[in-house]
């Protein structure tokens, strides 16, 4: 809920002030997956997690939530993935290594361990801080959803946004032979 802050300005000498109410230490997780296809648009699937404030609770996501996101991102892209994610320790659970082992459609790759500027969802990440949620004091856990969900429908709706993202990695979906 701390407010994530751009620009602003003020007359010479006097420091701008930004109150935020209602400071709150639950968290909002986002998962997303950045799709390629040659000749296609290029998609955003995304899932937001609210943090229930419980303290048994988990806080973020687990590789069952990661599980189905890739299920419905399967059932929406109606073919086979190549998937190329980071070294979450999420990613490399016993459970969604099994999950992955039993899926034909599933093609897993990892990143190199500290490698985000390899990973395109990191684009969509600083493209959502700068943009939508910049500058912005947000009054509920609500308000910070609803914000999180248009600036991501906004994204999705640019397809060009998304292959900015692949093209800022320096990858392409054109293979290289050797």
């Amino acid at each position: 809920m701390t407010p994530p802050t751009a620009r602003t300005w003020a007359r010479r000498g006097h420091t701008p002030v930004i109150r935020v109410r209602g400071r709150s230490r639950r968290r909002i997780s986002i998962a997303a997956l950045t799709c390629y296809k040659p000749g296609e648009r290029s998609r955003l699937i995304y899932r937001p997690r609210r943090d229930d404030g419980r303290r048994e609770g988990r806080k973020s996501f687990a590789w069952t939530d990661y599980r189905d996101l890739l299920i419905t991102a399967h059932q929406q892209l109606g073919g086979p993935i190549v998937l190329v994610w980071d070294n979450l320790n999420v990613h490399l659970a016993y459970g969604m290594r099994q999950f992955i082992a039993r899926q034909a459609w599933l093609t897993v790759y990892q990143l190199p361990s500290y490698a985000p500027d390899l990973n395109p969802v990191e684009g969509i990440w600083s493209l959502l801080r700068r943009g939508w949620l910049s500058n912005t004091a947000f009054t509920t856990p609500e308000h910070l959803i609803q914000t999180i969900r248009h600036g991501m429908r906004k994204i999705q709706y640019r397809p060009r946004l998304i292959d900015g993202c692949l093209a800022g990695t320096g990858l392409s979906l054109t293979p290289t032979t050797s």
